[in-house]
């Protein structure tokens, strides 16, 4: 295992592409928390509004270059046919596996965590300006505060649970650009099907079903008004990441390279 992490994790930073995507996911989750952050008001006491979540906007956005990054690590491979030589260095082909996805979780955790903490002080320096304020009802952002910390936290293991979603739809497709649609489908599918879906039952359902109720977990306040609660959403996405890898392991074990 130890060899085979090696190998990963020489693949990711000797090519430009992993880092740029990791770049882009950064700057796309930060860009967007600040853009909204700014365009919120808040007029009076008692203006309702999630500081935590409006700052933690971007991640949906953030998840896009993630997703993209987890599909290439091993689309590209398979794209190349250097996955003969990756499967060929480390025979099994679990292990090898594991070693993508281990290496994969490292790099968007480091990568996550930047990008949480910089949308979080993008929201603690614009929102006051925009009327969120003590005065309002709205203390200053702050990890000191559970449930902004279990957003934050929450946000982060979410993008990885997402490359590792990717990863494993990447493993059974076998083609980076399929992969690429297929997740980025999953991930912004659902959100629009709840959106034009008349019956409020059926809205909830798509809601609570798809990889992307994890980011229920970003939510601080009116948590018992939401489809799905923040840790079983994110045991949604845990689940739709399982079973990727899961069947991602089972078709590397079970077919050619």
């Amino acid at each position: 295992m130890t060899a085979a992490l090696h190998a990963e994790w020489t693949k990711l930073r000797t090519v430009a592409g992993p880092l740029w995507l990791l770049l882009g996911a950064i700057a796309a989750t930060v860009a967007l928390s600040a853009a909204t952050a700014s365009v919120v008001t808040c007029g009076s006491a008692g203006c309702g509004g999630d500081t935590a979540r409006l700052s933690l906007i971007g991640v949906q956005l953030g998840q896009a270059p993630v997703a993209v990054l987890a599909v290439l690590v091993i689309g590209g491979e398979y794209g190349t046919g250097m996955i003969r030589t990756t499967l060929t260095a480390t025979p099994r082909r679990v292990t090898a596996l594991t070693a993508k996805a281990v290496t994969l979780t490292g790099v968007v955790v480091a990568a996550g965590t930047v990008a949480v903490l910089g949308s979080l002080l993008a929201g603690r320096l614009i929102l006051p300006a925009r009327g969120f304020t003590d005065a309002h009802g709205h203390p200053a952002l702050s990890l000191a505060d559970g449930p902004t910390l279990r957003a934050a936290a929450g946000s982060i293991l979410y993008l990885a649970l997402i490359a590792l979603l990717s990863l494993g739809v990447a493993t059974i497709l076998r083609d980076s650009a399929t992969g690429i649609g297929v997740v980025l489908g999953l991930l912004y599918l659902f959100p629009v099907l709840a959106q034009v879906i008349g019956d409020p039952h059926w809205q909830r359902l798509v809601q609570r079903a798809g990889p992307g109720a994890g980011l229920a977990v970003q939510a601080t306040t009116g948590v018992r008004g939401l489809p799905i609660g923040p840790w079983a959403g994110l045991g949604v996405t845990a689940g739709w990441a399982a079973a990727a890898l899961v069947a991602a392991a089972l078709f590397l074990h079970n077919r050619d390279a």
